[in-house]
This record gives structure tokens, C-alpha cells and sequence, in this order.
């Protein structure tokens, strides 16, 4: 298995991997047209990583590089990670959040966070596994207003 950050060249795995986010999250994934995949794949902010066996995409995550106020610093926001349902358990998901979180050191980001949902008892288990220190955070959302305004 090899872990690879996707750019806008990689629009075929990339596509892949936001369907296999789809499967396994049971929600509706809309096809994202080519000019907005090659502008989000190309973006420095946003991270897509990939777990790869040969063409096969069996993982992935995304993540964004957030900039702070408090600090000149940047903190890195997981936000999807989901490995196919037949290769859970095997390390590809620990493979994942290891090259994100080695990525972000490297990139000299010291903090790397993720939202996880309290019904969610095999991410928390993951997540804790893994070394993540939890917080008691509640993340609340709001569509836009009808008007747009």
C-alpha cells in the first residue's frame, strides 16, 4: 500500500476516493466537474491524501491548513478520513493520519484536529488508538438563509 497526497493531476483516484468517502459514509456524493477538482486539488490549503494498492483506492482523507490569530501559526484541520470497509482494520487508516500528521510536521504545523461525531463510537476508538487527546467541543451549523442574504 502506498499513501500519496493527490494534486490536479490525480483527478481519476481523486474522484475515487470522494465516491468511496460517499459508500462508507452513506450519503450522496454530487460528480464535481474538472475545473473545480483541478482548483481544489490544487490549492496548498487543502491536503487529499490517498491509500493506494496499485490503481485501487482502499483510503483516504482530506484536511485543510487553517491560519490562526493568536499565533503566526497554522493548524491542520482533518476533515474526512474513511478506508474501504474490506481493509478496515489493517493499519491503513493509522497510515493515513501518520503521513498527515508527519506531513503537517514537516510543514512546521504542530496541531492537528478533527471533529468527530459522539454516536461515532469506531472513529472515537480509532482516534484514541491513535493518540488523539480529546476535547469537549460541540461544532454547531447553520445553512444559509433562503434569501442568500
Amino acid at each position: 500500500m502506498e499513501i500519496q497526497r493527490l494534486t490536479a493531476a490525480d483527478r481519476d483516484p481523486a474522484r475515487r476516493m470522494f465516491d468511496l468517502f460517499a459508500q462508507v459514509f452513506e450519503v450522496e456524493n454530487q460528480p464535481l466537474g474538472d475545473a473545480y477538482l483541478d482548483r481544489l486539488l490544487g490549492r496548498e490549503d487543502f491536503w487529499a491524501l490517498a491509500a493506494l494498492e496499485g490503481d485501487e483506492v482502499v483510503g483516504g482523507l482530506t484536511a485543510h491548513v487553517l491560519p490562526m490569530t493568536r499565533a503566526e501559526c497554522f493548524e491542520v484541520f482533518l476533515y474526512d478520513l474513511a478506508v474501504r470497509e474490506d481493509r478496515q482494520r489493517r493499519g491503513v487508516g493509522t497510515a493515513l493520519l501518520r503521513t498527515l500528521r508527519e506531513g503537517a510536521a514537516a510543514a512546521g504545523i504542530e496541531v492537528v484536529f478533527v471533529p468527530a461525531d459522539v454516536e461515532d463510537a469506531h472513529a472515537l476508538d480509532f482516534y484514541r488508538a491513535n493518540g488523539g487527546e480529546e476535547a469537549d467541543v460541540r461544532i454547531f451549523t447553520w445553512p444559509a438563509p433562503p434569501d442568500g442574504g
